[in-house]
């Protein structure tokens, strides 16, 4: 009986993992596949800054590069740097109070959370680093106001090129 037991139990067990492996297989092979949000380099300041945000290609709502695309993901470090003279920073084009940089180029099907997006940039640049995020300009007497659609930081990044950036209250993003 113990035999007929263990092999029932045995068959039941390779039954489920047959029933799941279509479901496990689902969940590894997981990619993003909406639109996401893209930036540019707007200028460059003399001083090591740079203005990144927006232009008449970046739709916000509901992204304007399909997830097919290989873009670098635009990473910040937030280290509450004063704004350099010279910067006003206003709603629409804030002071990010750091650093940016730009990782490799990846798909953006890659990127299936925001989780993941900062990863990658915790991974090329290190601890405290993260993905940009449409509202990480400042403005305000200290800074205390959050705007949106362009930041300067400090930084050197590609011109000419797009950004994979996060937005936090729109469905623009790769993941979304």
């Amino acid at each position: 009986m113990k035999k007929i037991l263990a092999r029932g139990a045995a068959a039941l067990a390779a039954a489920s993992l047959t029933l799941l492996s279509p479901i496990a297989s689902a969940q590894a092979a997981v990619t993003a596949d909406h639109a996401g949000m893209t930036w540019t380099v707007a200028g460059k300041g003399s001083d090591g800054t740079v203005h990144v945000g927006s232009d008449s290609v970046t739709d916000a709502y509901n992204g304007d590069t399909p997830a097919t695309a290989s873009l670098p993901v635009l990473c910040l470090r937030i280290t509450n740097a004063p704004v350099p003279a010279g910067i006003t920073p206003t709603f629409y084009i804030g002071w990010a109070r750091g650093t940016v940089a730009a990782t490799p180029p990846v798909q953006g099907t890659a990127l299936t959370s925001r989780a993941v997006a900062d990863a990658l940039c915790a991974q090329y640049y290190g601890e405290g680093w993260r993905t940009a995020e449409f509202h990480d300009g400042r403005y305000g007497a200290n800074l205390e106001g959050s705007g949106g659609w362009a930041f300067w930081a400090h930084g050197y990044l590609p011109e000419n090129t797009r950004f994979w950036t996060a937005i936090n209250d729109t469905n623009a993003n790769p993941w979304s």
